[in-house]
């Protein structure tokens, strides 16, 4: 390792860290001010507060990570061009190439790093922050508790089982529903196709229902349409999807498949698939563009440069969200809906990078 890709290594990592530190404390007190009515509304203990947004600062960290690359590698470039260190390196026969090199492969080594982070976790700690908003600040039933795709609920001497709920369409599909007596023992069972929430009733349809008699045994009776009086109405069964922060890439995959074979709409889960993946990347995509924007002109000063940088962290994040809309309306195939923000900036950075190098 030469001088100069020690001095780079060591400057970047220092600006780095201060800014991701930045970067995380903006994001988390401006969460924080949106977020504490609810916390108070709720009556939630300060420990639980401080473990939500204890549990958020992963996340929240792989996503500040871009950006505060992005204004390292500009502020550090600006602070070298200032000094004429940029220029005695070009004397010297060094071109902006052979300069940014040890900055290009090392952030490479961050997105994989990124990558890493968001599968071990990120996952861990979003699932932890997404229960305690759930339970402790909006005070949903603990008793009822999800499968990735299935609902199981407790209810007063009974336990229901709901392969999916269409929570637009507010229905049921294929639903089981037991009722127990004192002693536990099953009293009537009703299995059907669909469920559909009707004048305050549940209109079951195509199924059978089994009712226990004084022997002991159960009689069968099937039937195209059976209303059903329970205590649950349909925000009841209303069900958080599980988020795709919550789900390593294997797990995802396997969850959006599963949903896909069951014939559900996965296209949503397919393209965070991707993103899963695109996102890290665009750590080492910043580096390619931070470095042409910091030597672009002899005279801009290094809050100009910054200003730019910031500016097109926002042109991708717009990018990237119109495209994820798109991804997720079916408009664009599921990778290139994620890949299409990287793409762009990709050849932007190789383009200006050509620029700088003249």
């Amino acid at each position: 390792m030469n001088v100069l890709t020690r001095y780079l290594l060591k400057e970047f990592f220092k600006l780095l860290i201060v800014c991701q530190l930045v970067f995380v404390a903006l994001y988390l007190m401006i969460d924080f001010a949106s977020g504490i009515d609810d916390f108070i509304k709720a009556g939630a203990p300060k420990g639980v507060m401080i473990a939500y947004f204890a549990y958020k600062i992963p996340a929240i960290a792989s996503q500040m990570l871009p950006p505060a690359t992005l204004t390292t590698v500009i502020i550090l470039f600006s602070l070298m061009k200032r000094n004429n260190e940029v220029v005695a390196l070009k004397a010297s026969g060094v071109n902006t190439w052979q300069i940014a090199q040890p900055l290009i492969l090392l952030t490479a080594f961050l997105s994989i790093a990124l990558f890493m982070f968001s599968e071990t976790v990120v996952p861990y700690a979003s699932s932890r922050c997404n229960e305690i908003w759930r339970i402790d600040v909006k005070k949903e039933d603990p008793d009822r508790f999800h499968g990735q795709n299935h609902i199981w609920y407790k209810g007063k001497n009974c336990i229901y089982f709901i392969r999916q709920f269409e929570n637009q369409k507010m229905m049921m599909v294929d639903p089981t529903f037991y009722f127990f007596d004192d002693r536990f023992k099953i009293t009537k069972r009703i299995d059907g196709r669909s469920g559909i929430w009707k004048n305050n009733i549940w209109e079951i349809q195509n199924g059978i229902v089994q009712n226990r008699e004084k022997n002991g045994g159960y009689d069968l009776q099937k039937f195209e349409r059976l209303d059903v009086r329970l205590l649950e109405n349909p925000e009841s069964f209303l069900r958080d999807r599980v988020e795709p922060e919550e789900m390593g890439y294997v797990q995802l995959k396997r969850f959006a498949q599963r949903l896909k074979l069951e014939g559900y709409d996965a296209t949503r889960y397919f393209v965070e698939l991707n993103m899963k993946i695109a996102f890290p990347f665009i750590v080492l995509i910043m580096a390619l563009i931070g470095i042409p924007v910091a030597l672009w002109k002899k005279g801009m000063g290094t809050p100009v440069a910054v200003s730019i940088g910031i500016s097109l962290c926002f042109v991708y994040l717009l990018i990237m969200g119109l495209s994820r809309t798109l991804g997720f309306a079916g408009v664009l195939p599921p990778f290139f809906s994620a890949w299409l923000a990287n793409s762009v900036f990709l050849f932007l950075g190789v383009y200006l990078m050509i620029h700088a190098n003249r």
